[in-house]
């Protein structure tokens, strides 16, 4: 019998399809069942357009990695959101992306797919990607961090995702590290997102100056001496090291790794560790703050593995 007609192939192991839906850029993985990778592309998530512009695109991702293995082939579908699903209501909670709040995201995509699939919160997905092969390999207990357009956290012990009884855990981002600070959309004021994401930064710094500059061009102008970007880098960093250093005081892990886009600033290994050290609740801090190894948008490859 041909291939692609009848019974699915059966094969030892499937095919593996990953998605991380973010708030800048939607990344699609095939992963082959040997973990070669057939297919890795990035889009630009359509979330000025809506709800369903979004549905519409990653199932057009998915579709296309789908070709790519061929009719009657087995393959999972796994995807990383910024924020959770409710084991209850099975409604989207606490997503930067404000327009997937209160969304059966995965009872759409699963209908407009005609499948099952998993899903699961991007910052854990991202922890499980490093812990398994990343930098967060050999560690016990790990932290990993998405300083991206938003701030997630995910907790890894011992190669297992802890997700908790709510789902929450290891989402620092919404620890108030300011009460008198900038309103965040969780409606509490100066949480962590606020404080060190890019889009927080870029708020701060146009509520402090007047002026809209991306991360890229703060970052950069700091690197070259404008005083503006000068100063809201000094406090960016400085509030990194105090969200991290309260975060290594609680839960004193054997190690924290860094993602997203923001990973990629090399002062936040530097200076940034510094700033870690003066606030954690130790003279002689040695916890290793490590960059991600298999890239800023590590959690396509734990979405990929949470597929269904």
């Amino acid at each position: 019998m041909p291939v692609g007609e009848g019974e699915p192939v059966k094969a030892a192991k499937p095919f593996r399809i990953g998605i991380d839906l973010g708030g800048t850029k939607t990344e699609a993985l095939l992963l082959e069942p040997d973990g070669t990778v057939v297919l890795r592309e990035r889009r630009e998530t359509p979330l000025s357009r809506g709800y369903e512009a979004i549905v519409s695109s990653v199932a057009g991702l998915v579709r296309e990695a789908l070709s790519r293995v061929g009719q009657g082939v087995a393959a999972t579908v796994g995807i990383a959101i910024p924020g959770s699903v409710d084991g209850v209501t099975g409604l989207v909670r606490n997503a930067n992306s404000t327009c997937l709040i209160g969304r059966p995201l995965q009872a759409d995509l699963e209908e407009e797919l005609g499948r099952p699939l998993g899903m699961a919160n991007d910052a854990d997905c991202f922890t499980l990607a490093e812990c398994r092969l990343g930098a967060g390999r050999g560690y016990g207990l790990v932290f990993g961090v998405i300083m991206g357009t938003g701030c997630g956290g995910g907790i890894c012990i011992d190669g297992l995702v802890r997700e908790g009884p709510q789902r929450i855990a290891g989402e620092w981002g919404h620890l108030s590290a300011d009460p008198a600070g900038a309103e965040c959309y969780c409606g509490n004021r100066g949480c962590v997102e606020t404080k060190i994401s890019g889009s927080g930064v870029e708020a701060a710094f146009a509520g402090r100056f007047g002026e809209r500059l991306t991360m890229e061009r703060i970052v950069a102008g700091a690197r070259g001496g404008e005083p503006r970007c000068q100063a809201a880098f000094e406090q960016f960093l400085d509030d990194f090291g105090r969200c991290l250093g309260g975060l290594i005081s609680v839960l004193d892990p054997d190690a924290v790794v860094l993602g997203g886009g923001l990973s990629n600033i090399d002062e936040l290994y530097t200076l940034g560790r510094e700033r870690v050290r003066a606030y954690a609740f130790h003279d002689h801090l040695t916890t290793p703050i490590l960059k991600n190894v298999l890239g800023d948008s590590a959690g396509v490859f734990g979405a990929a593995w949470i597929g269904v």
